[in-house]
């Protein structure tokens, strides 16, 4: 566990990979980088400061914890409290004159994430706010899909190096203060993920408002958790071999007791009767007597119990007879997004998009025509690149968007763009964060009919870069649609010129294109109305 204020004894991270088209490798005269992540959770916030090195990987140079109690507030009144705010802020501003120490001045080699506590808080925006003031750090709340993105690019490199769980599969879980992660990862690929509302701090609320105690308290816990327990097991096959690989401060607590050798670079193997016997011990234990043995913090020695009853569980469940214990945490995963500059690798890609397809094949999806359409929209963006501007990360957005515009047709034929944006909306697509999401739903949605228009749901909401963003996509969208009008699939490859003011399409190898000239003529009244050019297709020149 770490020590409030103290440095975790120096670690190398795993080496990520940083070889993509994406991330700029520093020259090899220069010098490391140092940058810091700073974790605002429900009992603690946490501080990693790290080296990147030349070739991309990670070196810890110090953690650092301190208690606060901004869960307690924000699970039991959806506000945090001005003491509870203060308190942050005067935490943050230590850390801040360490960071300042190791010579980080700019926030660029900063980052602050805020998970449940502060996400929930209504009053999140004052928070906020009141940090910066403080201390000149942007916090940044993120969702539980963010979570779980970052989650992964900390885990897999530890999962991929170790052959027991290269091509197995894992279950990660992070049981936290205000809710429970989960990752179904097999060879390096994600088959599932999902956020759960059960945290040790929310329990123990729950159940202190319940105003059960002793025997009877136990039952109570035992049995919310067992209500997550089935849905977990439903989402979960045990059709294969499967590893339970559990990350957090409360089962690190418990690996170090269970096991004293552990260096923290490789995961632990915990015995689940060792891991029994231990959180029977904690269970029966007042929070003093846990502060007084184990040397925990009392925030820390509170949500001992349910934390660690909770894995204790789930790896009965599965009928496990060990847990893998991972030191990765949230501030390995924000350090690799930062080698990463932010963007998306092309393995992290093919992870959403494998996402976006088990969502469309749910609601029995023409795979082929929607696979089509999003190459062909992948083609329009890329020769479109100066008309339209956009980022990487949008060719992402608009691919998951081709690919599931016409889930709606589960619904009704009739208005099945709309059908198409609630199914999306009230999704999960691992890797993309409620905002992204909202703009492949929009996408979706203006995949037919009407223009985006202001009085539209979620569309007004957004601000003017989303919505220019969206109009975009959806115009370059029904290019794609009209390019496969025949659901054929005959048009593959395209080529894109400009003749004076008007978009030329021509499509090498296909001679005959009356069909989606049609469907083009109908299709590209949106892109001329956002990009200004009428588009003609045609067949290739000979």
């Amino acid at each position: 566990m770490d020590n409030p204020l103290s440095p975790r004894s120096t670690a190398t991270a795993p080496h990520i990979n940083t070889a993509t088209s994406h991330i700029a490798t520093p020259p090899l005269d220069s010098s490391p980088r140092t940058v810091a992540a700073i974790d605002i959770g429900a009992t603690s916030i946490r501080m990693a400061i790290a080296e990147i090195l030349h070739d991309g990987s990670v070196r810890t140079l110090e953690s650092l914890l301190q208690p606060v109690d901004l869960g307690r507030d924000a699970f039991e009144t959806r506000r945090l409290s001005r003491k509870g705010i203060e308190r942050a802020a005067a935490v943050l501003r230590r850390f801040r004159r360490v960071l300042r120490e190791y010579g980080i001045d700019s926030t660029n080699d900063i980052r602050v994430v805020a998970t449940s506590a502060v996400r929930e808080a209504s009053n999140r925006v004052a928070f906020i706010d009141r940090v910066y003031v403080a201390t000149g750090l942007d916090v940044e709340p993120i969702d539980e899909a963010e979570v779980n993105r970052i989650t992964y690019m900390g885990i897999t490199p530890q999962l991929m190096a170790l052959a027991e769980t290269a091509e197995s599969k894992s279950l990660v879980v992070e049981v936290g203060g205000g809710s429970t992660e989960l990752l179904v990862i097999r060879g390096g690929n994600v088959l599932h993920s999902e956020s759960f509302r059960l945290g040790s701090l929310r329990l123990l609320q729950t159940l202190d408002a319940s105003g059960a105690r002793g025997v009877r308290w136990r039952e109570l816990l035992e049995t919310h958790i067992r209500r997550i327990l089935v849905r977990i097991g439903d989402q979960v096959r045990t059709d294969t071999q499967l590893h339970l690989v559990a990350i957090g401060g409360d089962i690190r607590f418990a690996a170090h007791r269970l096991i004293e050798d552990w260096d923290e670079t490789n995961l632990a193997r915990v015995p689940v009767d060792k891991l029994e016997e231990l959180t029977q011990q904690i269970l029966e234990m007042g929070e003093d007597a846990v502060v007084k043995k184990f040397g925990a913090t009392f925030v820390e020695a509170e949500t001992l119990a349910p934390a660690l009853l909770a894995y204790t569980m789930l790896a009965r469940h599965f009928d496990l007879k060990h847990i893998l214990v991972s030191d990765i945490n949230l501030r390995d995963g924000l350090l690799a997004d930062i080698v990463q500059g932010g963007n998306w690798t092309s393995e992290f890609r093919q992870q959403i998009i494998r996402s976006a397809v088990s969502l469309g094949r749910k609601y029995q999806i023409d795979e082929i025509h929607s696979r089509a359409v999003a190459e062909l929209a992948r083609r329009l963006f890329e020769e479109l690149a100066k008309e339209h501007q956009l980022d990487a990360r949008y060719e992402v957005l608009l691919y998951v968007s081709a690919l599931l515009h016409e889930v709606g047709l589960y619904i009704s034929l009739h208005s099945n763009h709309k059908h198409a944006y609630y199914i999306i909306r009230n999704s999960e697509l691992f890797g993309l964060s409620q905002q992204e999401l909202m703009l492949v739903a929009l996408v979706a949605r203006y995949h037919r009919r009407a223009s985006p228009q202001s009085n539209h749901e979620g569309y007004g909401s957004l601000d003017r870069h989303d919505r220019v963003a969206v109009a975009k996509m959806a115009a370059i969208l029904r290019l794609a649609i009209a390019l496969d009008d025949t659901r054929s699939g005959r048009i593959r490859e395209i080529n894109v010129t400009q003749e004076g003011k008007r978009l030329v399409i021509s499509a090498p190898g296909v001679d005959d294109v009356s069909l989606e000239q049609i469907a083009m003529r109908s299709h590209s009244g949106l892109f001329q109305d956002i990009f200004g050019k009428p588009v003609l297709l045609r067949p290739e020149v000979k």
